[in-house]
């Protein structure tokens, strides 16, 4: 679970305590469902974390025991059966859980199309009322079946679910979005972004064909962005830090700079450095310390972990 958020124990508690928790996980391609039962502790999603895990999945989580407190930009969601918070991993968050059960189910972003906008707008929102409840049946009737389910049924159980919480945030979507303009086209932008952070060919140019808009209605589009070159840059630095903060990624630095679409290591590192603050070196250095952390439990080396599940989601 470290590629979501980093986690620890009460206040009260130590490590001789032990941390008896049970996480069953099950690959639905375009989604992940958690059944999970965890004793008391605390997590946070923080800024560093984003960096190095930059995936930007939603989830839902709906406890069947137990209560938690989260916190997005100072406001609080307060979960408990009966209940479904929503949330983004696009966006740092920190909270706290009592003894627990829970089902948590992650849908990639891209998932929900020209209308993933609402998942920002939506992000840690406490679902009630009758959708809701739906939701939650059905995501109850899908558990019960997960172990006779096959490749087939998996699309059309995932396009349901997709719609099912699509419809839960209409709410939502109708308080925070209805004022915002050009969402469904920055959504596309984004998106086409994301597809092709790799490729030399993403440019201005080449996103205002594929929109079809003018270079002025794109740069007034990333204006509050700092320029749409600035968020291109961003998330290629982005995806050359989660490269070095991987243990698995034995690249070379001046490798991971070319597939950050940077000339030359020494351009790639002051970039680097001037956006985060230390070097490529630093980087990786504190994501091989870090990860030394979690390293007690050996697994075959051809066996996927949950967080790699959850960074190819939907892909």
């Amino acid at each position: 679970m470290e590629t979501v958020a980093e986690y620890r124990l009460p206040d009260d508690k130590t490590l001789a305590d032990g941390f008896p928790a049970d996480h069953v996980a099950w690959n639905l391609g375009s989604a992940l469902i958690v059944q999970q039962r965890v004793p008391a502790h605390s997590y946070r999603r923080s800024v560093a974390k984003l960096r190095a895990s930059p995936v930007d999945h939603c989830y839902i989580s709906i406890l069947r025991s137990g209560r938690s407190w989260t916190e997005v930009d100072g406001y609080v969601a307060r979960n408990e059966p009966g209940k479904a918070v929503f949330r983004t991993l696009g966006h740092p968050f920190w909270g706290r859980i009592t003894d627990a059960e829970a089902v948590i189910v992650y849908l990639p972003r891209d998932l929900f199309g020209d209308s993933a906008a609402i998942l920002d707008a939506a992000n840690n929102s406490i679902l009630s009322g009758n959708l809701a409840h739906l939701l939650d049946d059905y995501i109850s009737s899908v558990e019960t079946s997960l172990s006779s389910l096959v490749a087939e049924d998996l699309p059309g159980i995932v396009s349901a679910l997709r719609d099912m919480v699509a419809m839960s945030l209409t709410s939502v979507k109708h308080k925070h979005v209805t004022e915002q303009h050009g969402m469904g086209l920055m959504e596309r932008a984004r998106r086409y972004i994301r597809q092709h952070l790799a490729s030399p060919d993403l440019t201005p140019e080449s996103l205002c064909q594929e929109l079809g808009i003018s270079r002025t209605r794109l740069y007034q589009l990333f204006e509050p962005s700092g320029g749409v070159l600035h968020y291109i840059r961003r998330k290629r630095l982005l995806a050359a830090h989660a490269s070095l903060s991987d243990p698995a990624n034995n690249q070379r630095v001046f490798e991971i700079a070319e597939a950050a679409g940077f000339d030359t290591p020494a351009n790639f590192s002051r970039a680097f450095k001037l956006e985060f603050g230390y070097s490529p070196r630093e980087a990786r250095e504190h994501a091989a310390a870090e990860h030394s952390a979690y390293s007690g439990v050996d697994t075959p080396d051809d066996m996927e972990s949950f967080g790699h599940w959850l960074t190819a989601l939907g892909r």
